[in-house]
């Protein structure tokens, strides 16, 4: 199949959804397909081969934002969009994308839902022609809900089915300023006739937006996320091997993920004093919107005495990520919200490393197709005590992560979810022909 997949860039910042879809076009084209990977406002930011390297950006975040604030330059000629638009400028500009105002932030998505009826018209004009002389797909895959104001234009110029991925689209929604909240999920709830299928990464997320935005059963198709097991396969070292029991933490340094959360429950674990000499290790994506919170969390470890024993390795390489969860005796990221999946909780799996996650959202779901952790109510004391069994008894850990290992190899890899948004877009692809015919 020719394939189009359609997926925003974070800039300067990792995003787990730009890993996803890089991980799945890359194992799209393992399986033979040619895949075209259009990335969307800023560059992408991975760990691994970037499978969009020679596509243009198209929908330059530059560009989408003056056209929003300017009607002079949604009519000024398309070399000036192209201008701004080159990867090198849009790079310089990633850094201010976090400091948007959220009434700004609003407003914008509201237009982007609105597609063809948006100020951003001639920039998704831009991308039909393009798609047109150059890579006329049969399928096109939307990255997220928030792309789905796409969907109707190009279907009806394109004449090909539209697909599009659930990634956690809900918490960035309903944290948009009220005037413009209800608006722009009435508008998703619209637009959302316009796609064919529906991918959420779990069942927790596919039931919760299928009634949020009344989307029929037969449109949405689980299929969880996966990533690609080389290099996390290698063999861990025991507990013995070790210097000291060490409390991880891999994602995104911000509130939202629970970093507050974990940091409170390890200065408990040192208060307590039931295992001497337990480290903090903390890594992921930190942006230029998450450096406030981060000196805080380093504060509050100074004042509780225990910084020494606490370490941060802000957006490192996949190499060092792996080397970072293989050091780990037990793994948390506490997430305060209604996480659809939880990327970072597999990849910790995959490194062997047990893990202690909140009874809520879809981390219930993969602890039972994995076995690799255990569940707690989403508190500081509860947690602290979580993890602090986990510390006690250093076989059991090893034990419950080698399970989760072996889950993760079996139902939650690349090949595996190629495999099935593979048979996915064929599907779609086949019912689009018959309708034709």
């Amino acid at each position: 199949m020719n394939i189009v997949q359609i997926t925003p860039g974070a800039g300067k910042m990792y995003c787990g959804g730009c890993f996803r879809d890089n991980t799945l076009v890359a194992g799209l084209r393992k399986r033979g397909h040619s895949v075209t990977m259009v990335p969307l406002y800023l560059p992408l930011t991975l760990e691994e081969k970037d499978e969009s390297n020679g596509t243009p950006i198209f929908f330059g975040g530059i560009s989408v934002y003056l056209d929003q604030k300017s009607a002079l330059f949604r009519s000024a000629p398309r070399w000036m969009h192209r201008l701004i638009a080159a990867p090198g400028l849009l790079k310089m500009a990633a850094g201010s994308a976090a400091k948007t105002r959220a009434e700004d932030l609003g407003e914008l998505t509201l237009s982007m839902l609105r597609g063809e009826e948006g100020k951003q018209e001639a920039e998704l004009e831009e991308l039909i022609g393009w798609l047109k002389k150059h890579e006329k797909p049969e399928v096109i895959s939307l990255s997220n809900l928030l792309l789905v104001g796409l969907a109707r234009r190009l279907k009806s110029e394109l004449g090909v089915p539209i697909i599009c991925s659930l990634q956690g689209e809900d918490s960035f929604l309903d944290g948009l300023p009220e005037k413009f909240r209800d608006e722009a999920w009435q508008t998703l709830a619209q637009r959302a006739e316009d796609v064919d299928m529906f991918i959420p990464p779990s069942f927790y997320f596919g039931d919760l937006m299928a009634k949020r935005l009344q989307i029929p059963p037969e449109k949405v198709k689980v299929i969880y996320n996966g990533i690609d097991p080389a290099g996390f396969d290698v063999e861990r070292p025991t507990s013995k091997g070790r210097p000291a029991p060490t409390v991880g933490y891999f994602a995104r340094m911000c509130p939202e993920k629970g970093l507050g959360m974990l940091v409170d429950a390890y200065i408990l674990l040192r208060q307590r004093d039931k295992v001497p000499g337990v480290k903090l290790k903390i890594g992921g994506s930190c942006g230029p919107a998450d450096q406030k919170f981060v000196a805080e969390q380093r504060e509050k470890l100074k004042a509780a005495g225990v910084y020494k024993d606490a370490e941060f390795h802000p957006n490192v390489t996949r190499d060092d990520k792996i080397q970072f969860l293989r050091s780990l005796t037990v793994f948390s990221v506490p997430a305060l919200y209604g996480e659809a999946f939880g990327l970072y909780v597999i990849e910790a799996l995959a490194a062997g490393v047990p893990v202690v996650q909140p009874r809520h959202a879809a981390f219930p779901e993969i602890l039972r197709a994995t076995g690799g952790g255990t569940l707690c109510e989403p508190n500081k004391e509860a947690l602290t005590e979580a993890i602090e069994a986990f510390l006690l008894n250093p076989t059991k850990a090893e034990e419950i992560g080698e399970m989760g290992r072996r889950g993760v190899l079996e139902k939650f890899t690349a090949d595996r979810m190629a495999s099935e948004v593979s048979q996915i877009l064929r599907q779609a692809v086949l019912a689009q022909e018959r309708v034709s015919a």
